[in-house]
């Protein structure tokens, strides 16, 4: 794995799969930034990509990007992203259009409003979720009540 420095802003290339033991995104997609442990932070996020917070964060985020919370991470505020994978600590309110992962030893405490939600077996999550409903969701044709008579079909007593 590629050595990443403790302040955002910066972009690698990392290999390999994510890791369920410390939460670090290890994937082949680049990370555009990272707050490393070690790091706090206070204020807004606004990126394109996918974001690794792995340090203390106070704010707002907003991306139509990927923001990956590791094992190590606290996060206080609103979230506003396209995905979600989460392995750390949450409060506050989060809004992802496709999709949040609550991954173990997550903690999270907070209202979640998403399409797609999943929470690993072990991991915490205390608040409200709202579903997003599909952009087009097909409607099933009305059922039509048809009697016996109608058919001219036999009641079969069971």
């Amino acid at each position: 794995m590629t050595e990443t420095p403790a302040f955002a802003g910066v972009t690698h290339q990392l290999e390999g799969e994510m890791s369920k033991n410390n939460g670090w995104l290890k994937s082949k997609d680049q990370i555009n930034g990272l707050l490393d442990k070690g790091c706090s932070f206070e204020g807004k996020i606004v990126f394109d990509g996918t974001v690794q917070i792995n340090g203390d964060f106070t704010g707002e985020i907003s991306s139509d990007g990927t923001l990956v919370v590791g094992q190590d991470a606290r996060l206080s505020g609103k979230v506003f992203v396209d995905t979600l994978i989460c392995y750390g600590t949450i409060e506050g309110k989060i809004d992802a259009k496709s999709r949040v992962e609550i991954h173990v030893p997550s903690v999270v405490t907070a209202d979640v409003s998403t399409k797609n939600l999943s929470i690993e077996e072990g991991a915490l999550f205390q608040g409200h979720c709202h579903m997003h409903h599909p952009a087009k969701v097909e409607e099933l044709p009305t059922p039509t009540l048809v009697s016996a008579e109608s058919k001219n079909l036999e009641s079969v007593a069971v």
